[in-house]
Parts: structure tokens; C-alpha cells; sequence
């Protein structure tokens, strides 16, 4: 009697990770289906990755999450920038939307597993799941899952954790999936503007830009149109400035000339999450403060991380993610 085949629900954007994910799934016998996530009124997008399914002889289903990805994602956005932070909405996604409601989807489905088009990669081993880079450490995107839970993690499947994104376009390519030349997808998929997104949603609130002494040195529109590090569009001559800072009080703006003022030793982080057990501090570690930061090495304690060097713009608001060698153990948001 032949085995039935596992059954895995695969998160369909119908770009070019998604549906090589789902080829190489189907490639290893796995019973594939595609869920499309209607986020925020995509139907161009809905309907190129139904053509795209259908094409690949894969059953397509939707799932309307825009109530929810606007409560738990783009309100979160909006409200942070509110405080004076710069968030990442994706990190945020990732816990509530893709492996929250969709697993949740998925499990509804009789579903074995739920994959994902993200470079990174899952290893089971006998004390639980550990989150690992990916092969392709440019493409890399553990940084994004560092909240995902053992639960969540004993699901997922990351088909493409072995392959570059080269590798991955010539894989489509070969097998005559349309996508193999489609454009990336933008940062932060629901704004195309910042500008424009913060003034609809936010309006203007004018303020002064001052120096580290306090001195004004102009005006500006709303500290919600800024974040740390910026040094282009702040609208000062005999620059270059960068933004070194926010007062949400004084509706104050802080830049510098030098950029030393945007060096950080250390940082305070809250909301911390651990791949598999909260650990024993202190210890030496490495950690990313963003997405395309290098990781940096410091010592770790339950709330602060010391770096051996200051490290440029430490963003409140932002995941600081922590790294032994290839791994992820968890991480937090700076405050």
C-alpha cells in the first residue's frame, strides 16, 4: 500500500521564493497547496498568483487577514513612529500573520507542515527546533523570525535554506516558472511613500531641529518623518547633519555634524524572546541591531547589551537579534 503523501500549505505570494518553494515541496513528493494572504486589497497580486498556481497544477486558496494585519501590523507601524520609535513591521508579520493566523489556517487544513519562502533554516535536534542563517548569507532573514515559537517552529518548513537567491531564480528559470524574473518585493509591503504614508496617516507637527546644546537650527515637519541615523531629507544647509535623536516632549529634532554622535556602547532591550530556553547570563554573543547590520560581539544580560566597540545608530524601536555562531537564541526591541 502506497504511503500518503505529507500534506503542506505553502505562504503564496506568487513571487519567485514562493513558488520555487513550492516546486521543490512538490519535486520531493509533498502534497503542496497554496494560501495567498489578502493583506490590504491586493487583487492584482491575488489574481497573478492564482494564474501562477493553476500554471504550477497547484489548489489555491485566499485568506482575508486585513482586519488583522491592520490592528496588529500597520497600526503598530503608525502608532510606534507616533513614540518617537522606528519599528519592524515585518518581525511583527511574521509572529501574528504568516505563522500566526496562517499556520493557524494551515492547521485547519489537515495540514502536516507550513512553509515559507524565507531564507533561513530549521534543525531539530533533541532538546527542540533550532533557528539557523541561511546558506545565503546576504539573503539571509532569520533576523525577521527570532520571535517564532517551538510550536510554531516544529511546523515550518523552509524549502529554500540550502539555496542563494541566484540559485533560486535559476531553479525557476529552468523549470519554466513564470516568476523566476519578477522584481523583489519593497521593505515594508504596505507603503510605498514614507512620506506620504506619515502625512495621510500622521499629519504634520512642526518642530525645531536643534543641536546637542540645544541651539535651533531650523524647523521641521513631525519627528514621525525621521529616524536615527538619517542623514539625507532633513532639510538644513552647510551639512551634512545626521539625526541623533528625538525629544517627544519638546517636539524636538537632535542632529549632529559628526557622526561619532551616532555611536552606541551599549543598549537596553524589553519583550525578549528565546528560540528554546531563556538562557544564563551574562555571556559573550553576538547580535544584529538590524536587518543588514554585521553582527557585532558584546556581552548579554537579561535587559542590556555592552558591545566590544560602539556600534552606529543603536534605533529604539528596532529588533536587537542575538547569534551564536550560526544560530539564533532570541532577541528583543531596543528601548
Amino acid at each position: 500500500m502506497k504511503k500518503e503523501a505529507k500534506k503542506v500549505i505553502v505562504a503564496f505570494s506568487g513571487g519567485v521564493d514562493s513558488s520555487t518553494s513550492a516546486f521543490l515541496l512538490k519535486k520531493k513528493g509533498f502534497d503542496v497547496s497554496a494560501l495567498f494572504m489578502n493583506l490590504f486589497n491586493s487583487k492584482k497580486s491575488e489574481k497573478k498568483a492564482k494564474r501562477l498556481a493553476k500554471a504550477m497544477g497547484i489548489p489555491f486558496k485566499v485568506v482575508d487577514v486585513r482586519k488583522e494585519f491592520k490592528k496588529k501590523v500597520i497600526d503598530y507601524f503608525i502608532n510606534s513612529y507616533k513614540k518617537g520609535l522606528t519599528p519592524n513591521p515585518c518581525v511583527v508579520c511574521n509572529e501574528e500573520i504568516k505563522f500566526g493566523l496562517f499556520l493557524e489556517e494551515a492547521q485547519k487544513m489537515k495540514a502536516d507542515f507550513f512553509a515559507t519562502g524565507h531564507y533561513a533554516k530549521v534543525v531539530k535536534k533533541r532538546d527542540g527546533f533550532h533557528l539557523l542563517r541561511a546558506s545565503d548569507s546576504k539573503k539571509d532573514q532569520s533576523y525577521f523570525l527570532y520571535r517564532l515559537s517551538q510550536k510554531q517552529l516544529s511546523r515550518v518548513i523552509f524549502p529554500l535554506s540550502l539555496y542563494t537567491k541566484e540559485e533560486v531564480r535559476k531553479i525557476a528559470k529552468r523549470n519554466r516558472i513564470p516568476s523566476f524574473d519578477f522584481t523583489e518585493s519593497q521593505e515594508v509591503c504596505f507603503v510605498k511613500d514614507f512620506k506620504e504614508f506619515f502625512k495621510e496617516k500622521l499629519g504634520e507637527r512642526k518642530g525645531k531641529i536643534v543641536d546637542k546644546k540645544g541651539n535651533v537650527l531650523g524647523e521641521h515637519n513631525g519627528l514621525w518623518f525621521y529616524t536615527i541615523g538619517q542623514r539625507k531629507g532633513i532639510g538644513l544647509s552647510g551639512g551634512p547633519y545626521f539625526v541623533i535623536g528625538k525629544d517627544l516632549k519638546k517636539n524636538h529634532l537632535i542632529v549632529s555634524k559628526d557622526e561619532k554622535d551616532l555611536l552606541g556602547k551599549e543598549l537596553k532591550f524589553n519583550k525578549a524572546n528565546w528560540i528554546l530556553k531563556k538562557p544564563k547570563f551574562p555571556f559573550k554573543i553576538k547580535a544584529k541591531i538590524r536587518y543588514g547590520h554585521i553582527p557585532a560581539s558584546g556581552i548579554l544580560t537579561k535587559s542590556k547589551l555592552v558591545f566590544d566597540k560602539p556600534q552606529r545608530a543603536v534605533t529604539p524601536g528596532q529588533s536587537v537579534v542575538f547569534y551564536k555562531g550560526k544560530e539564533v537564541i532570541g532577541g528583543g526591541i531596543i528601548i
